[in-house]
């Protein structure tokens, strides 16, 4: 621990033992990470927006407290990134797009408010795709970013430049958004863990609009399940603000140690490469030999419907959006301009029909946690695929559309349940591999003291599966 640039590679929990013991203290832990992101962020370019001022003084505020043996929650003084769609006072918020380039609000979102009086060190914002609607990360503003697992590869998106600091050891936790898989899939193309929480866990109020509706919600990504934990419990709870946020009122009831869980690997004819389905395979080997009871079942969804809401609704909210920005079409990339003229299209009718589906796949996902406590499936179709491609044209040697690498994810924002990603494989030249742990909404809690006790998920990322991406 002599050496400060070690402290980069330490998760948080490892940064607060530090801490109370006096082996280093969080200005000295937020010198490493600066001296991090001056190392590695010109390749990756996970950090687009800084204020190393604002966060030496709070690392020496937490500083402060440590010495007095008074921190203010399990992550004080500890550095994170927040992404770039959220608002945090001070620092910009773009969105990704060139319609926002000088904006900086002046008040946080609930969640940054809470990480804020947790004693959090914000580095910086990260960078995602405009308006955070695609499953890779670029814009026009601030250009690709890259996967520190897989030089040349995607992190994923849209929290990609979150996932690809973490895993460069740019913090050991990332802020970020869910709306369709950003978290998950970002987190398991770097190797790392991530929740999706269920609706209402993580309080939404102000921001940008919420052009995703209720689909988007707001959670972590880091390396370990414990820095999971510990920053979900910080985000979560109640806020006047958002009526949804009484959720968090239930009582949190434990999944047993023998868990019937549904695994499914497939989605129809959709394709999935196959080092991800021998991974899955693996993992769920790995969970039965620890006793949970596996059931090989049907993917429990139908993909079309699932897309077809979730399309509905994302094309309308950006053309809603952007109705209001007159100076939008000057400044907008391709791909929200062609999603806005989508949107345009929709009628009211189409919208009310696209939500009367979306409680519909509410009410079947229910059903489902009758008979089961948990389900299990890939978090990814594809492996990581060049860095400047919007999305891999084939998997398995197989045409795939724009949403074809992202099948898994959508069913779960659309439905509102809660789901993890464990990383649960590596590939030698494309990142990694990751499974989903899905729970019925409002188990957030429960499912995340299920994975600390797993001894499967710490020991299957490990695992190395051979081959290049397809």
């Amino acid at each position: 621990m002599s050496n400060p640039g070690d402290l980069a590679d330490l998760t948080a929990g490892e940064l607060l033992a530090g801490y109370g013991s006096g082996a280093f203290t969080p200005v000295e832990a937020l010198v490493a990470v600066h001296a991090r992101i001056d190392t590695v962020n010109a390749g990756i370019n996970a950090i687009i927006a800084e204020d190393r001022a604002a966060a030496l003084r709070t690392a020496q505020q937490s500083a402060g407290r440590w010495a007095e043996h008074a921190p203010l929650s399990a992550l004080d003084g500890v550095p994170l990134t927040i992404k770039d769609n959220l608002h945090a006072a001070g620092l910009p918020a773009t969105w990704g797009s060139r319609l926002y380039r000088d904006f900086v609000p002046e008040a946080d979102e609930p969640p940054v408010e809470r990480l804020r009086k947790a004693g959090a060190v914000f580095i910086g914002k990260t960078n995602v795709p405009e308006f955070t609607l695609q499953g890779y990360t670029d814009n026009l503003l601030f250009g690709i970013t890259q996967n520190p697992l897989a030089p040349g590869m995607t992190p994923g998106g849209s929290s990609g430049g979150g996932a690809a600091a973490v895993a460069a050891g740019i913090g050991p936790i990332a802020l970020g958004t869910d709306g369709g898989g950003s978290l998950r899939r970002p987190a398991a193309h770097c190797g790392l863990f991530a929740i999706k929480p269920s609706i209402g866990q993580v309080a939404r109020a102000g921001g940008f609009a919420q052009i995703l509706a209720d689909f988007e919600v707001i959670g972590p990504i880091a390396r370990t399940p414990g820095d999971l934990r510990a920053a979900f419990d910080v985000l979560a709870g109640l806020d006047q603000r958002d009526a949804r946020s009484f959720a968090t009122l239930a009582a949190n009831v434990l999944f047993s140690q023998t868990p019937r869980i549904g695994y499914f690997n497939t989605l129809g004819a959709a394709p999935v490469d196959p080092r991800i389905t021998r991974a899955s395979n693996d993992f769920a080997a790995a969970l039965a030999a620890a006793g949970c009871r596996i059931e090989n079942i049907a993917a429990p969804f139908d993909l079309e419907r699932v897309n077809a809401a979730w399309g509905t609704v994302a094309a309308a909210g950006l053309a809603w959006h952007l109705s209001s920005q007159p100076e939008a079409s000057a400044l907008i990339g391709d791909n929200a301009r062609a999603t806005a003229e989508r949107g345009r299209a929709i009628s009211a009718s189409d919208y009310l029909n696209a939500w009367g589906d979306c409680l519909a796949i509410r009410a079947e996902a229910a059903r489902l946690f009758d008979d089961f406590d948990l389900l299990l499936c890939p978090t990814t179709a594809a492996i990581a695929w060049p860095a400047a491609e919007p999305f891999p044209p084939l998997i398995d040697g197989r045409p795939a559309g724009p949403r074809g690498h992202a099948i898994f994810t959508a069913w779960m924002n659309v439905a509102g349940l809660c789901a993890l990603s464990i990383p649960v494989a590596t590939t030698p030249d494309a990142g990694g591999i990751g499974m989903q742990l899905v729970a019925a909404p409002g188990r957030d809690r429960a499912l995340l003291d299920f994975l600390a006790t797993l001894p499967a998920a710490a020991m299957a990322p490990r695992q190395t599966i051979q081959g290049r991406p397809s």
